[in-house]
C-alpha cells in the first residue's frame, strides 16, 4: 500500500470508488495477473506469427508491458497512418509520437486486446500497408 500511496501522491490520485476497491482488487491480483499474461503472450505469439509472413514491417523487442511496437514503413506520418487505419480498417492503434518516436516509422499496439479482435486487427493492419 506505501508504494501506491507514493504512485497515487506522484502522479495522479485514485477516485473514490477504485480506493475502496483497491483490497478486493489487489486480492484478485493472481487470478487478473496470470489472464492478462497469458493473453499477451498469445497475442505476442500470434503476432509474430502473421509478421514472419510478409516483409513490409517488423515487431521491436518488447522488454516491458502490454504494448509491441511496430516498425512500418513511412509513407505519411504515424498520426495519419494511424488515423487511416481507424477510419479505413476500423482498427485503433497510437501512433509513435504518443511514446516519444523521435521520427515516423512507429505503430504502438495494445497487446491486451481479445485474442480474436486483435488477429483480426494485425491481418486488416498488414493488409492495409501492402496497399500503400
Amino acid at each position: 500500500m506505501a508504494r501506491l500511496e507514493v504512485i497515487a501522491d506522484t502522479f495522479l490520485s485514485m477516485n473514490a470508488p477504485v480506493q475502496w476497491a483497491a483490497s478486493a482488487l489487489l486480492s484478485l491480483q493472481n487470478s487478473i495477473q496470470r489472464q492478462l499474461l497469458d493473453r499477451v503472450l498469445a497475442n505476442l505469439t500470434e503476432l509474430d506469427r502473421l509478421l514472419a509472413k510478409q516483409k513490409t514491417c517488423e515487431r521491436l523487442i518488447v522488454e516491458a508491458g502490454w504494448y509491441a511496437v511496430l516498425r512500418v514503413p513511412v509513407t505519411q506520418t504515424d498520426e495519419e497512418l494511424a488515423v487511416d487505419l481507424l477510419r479505413k480498417q476500423s482498427v485503433l492503434v497510437h501512433p509513435g509520437h504518443f511514446y516519444d518516436f523521435p521520427r515516423d516509422g512507429y505503430l504502438v499496439l495494445s497487446l491486451i486486446t481479445r485474442e480474436d479482435e486483435f488477429k483480426e486487427g494485425i491481418e486488416r493492419i498488414l493488409e492495409f500497408l501492402n496497399d500503400c
